[in-house]
């Protein structure tokens, strides 16, 4: 089943718990999305106008729909809890982080997965074999120091070379960048920046430049694939805007079927949305890559909740992945 269908039914079941009171729906939806293919749904839903497409079939027909870049999860966080954003879209980090902190006043919570994707560490250094090679002589770029998923899995990365309690041991190499900026710090070839842990296209980029290597891979410190990006909103938002809420997740699902039945279509769009200067032929084999996979299926989201937990950079964890998340991904089969 869609979740599509999934939310159409959990938002029946908002719809009676609000009884008979009325109430207006936003006229302006503000959503956020950040810097490369993991966000290739969303470009698509902006680029196609699917979210208006599917508000208007639910009898909103004036729905302004804005779209706003970030360079991390911690930046729009801020902007959600402000009520300057509606729906945030990021790493799963940032994601557990601001649902643990809002437990008991804005109720975040995920409406869905947005992929699961591999995150590559690159490195310039020819010294640098693997994480113990690391030196104060080298710094990683991430888009967000400690609180980024590309910080948290260094951190479990860390644990895991250096022993139990070593997760902070490489903290003090990291440096906040988007992922433009970072990547152009690490092929700049001159600057502090010797590593940068980033996410697709950026980091397939990357190894194709002489000298770049590979040194760390985010499914092999998961054991396994791992859901990247989360997509999440506050419950009052959820629940006071359940057509455009259910809008939102069936445009979603109309923008990962467009991807998922033509990668090539969906190639050439990216680089046009974007205005990313590789070829076609490079972001289509990326697209192909097994390990790259469009779905709203959360997938090992509880091994980064458990590790956070663990190291108390959260102060509560749910028992399960979907008290995390609002109805309309419950019945999926997800970790």
């Amino acid at each position: 089943m869609k979740l599509g269908s999934l939310l159409a039914a959990s938002t029946a079941a908002t719809l009676l718990t609000l009884g008979s009171v009325a109430r207006a729906e936003v006229d302006e939806l503000k959503i956020a999305e950040q810097y490369g293919i993991s966000y290739l749904p969303l470009l698509i839903m902006e680029d196609q106008k699917l979210i208006e497409k599917h508000a208007k079939a639910a009898g909103i027909t004036n729905l302004k729909v804005g779209w706003s870049k970030f360079a991390g999860g911690n930046v729009m966080n801020d902007a959600l809890l402000s009520n300057s954003l509606h729906i945030a879209t990021g790493g799963v980090a940032p994601f557990t982080t601001l649902w643990a902190r809002t437990r008991d006043n804005y109720q975040v919570k995920g409406i869905a997965a947005l992929n699961s994707m591999p995150l590559y560490l690159n490195t310039r250094n020819p010294n640098v074999k693997s994480l113990k090679d690391l030196s104060e002589k080298d710094k990683i770029a991430l888009p967000a120091v400690k609180v980024s998923i590309q910080a948290v899995t260094l951190q479990m990365a860390a644990e895991q070379a250096f022993g139990a309690g070593q997760h902070n041991k490489l903290d003090s190499l990291t440096v906040s960048m988007s992922h433009p900026d970072g990547q152009a710090a690490l092929l700049a070839g001159n600057g502090e920046v010797t590593a940068h842990f980033s996410a697709p296209p950026f980091q397939y980029q990357q190894l194709a430049k002489p000298g770049i290597r590979n040194l760390l891979n985010s499914y092999e410190v998961l054991g396994g694939p791992g859901t990247f990006n989360v997509i999440w909103t506050t419950s009052k938002f959820y629940q006071e805007n359940p057509k455009i809420s259910a809008a939102f997740v069936k445009a979603l699902d109309e923008a990962m079927a467009m991807i998922n039945k033509d990668k090539a279509w969906a190639a050439e769009a990216y680089l046009r949305i974007s205005k990313d200067k590789d070829t076609h032929d490079n972001i289509l084999k990326m697209l192909n890559d097994p390990n790259i996979i469009y779905t709203t299926t959360p997938q090992n989201v509880m091994k980064y909740v458990n590790f956070m937990y663990k190291i108390n950079s959260i102060k509560t964890k749910p028992v399960s992945w979907k008290d995390m998340f609002f109805p309309s991904a419950q019945d999926l089969s997800g970790s």
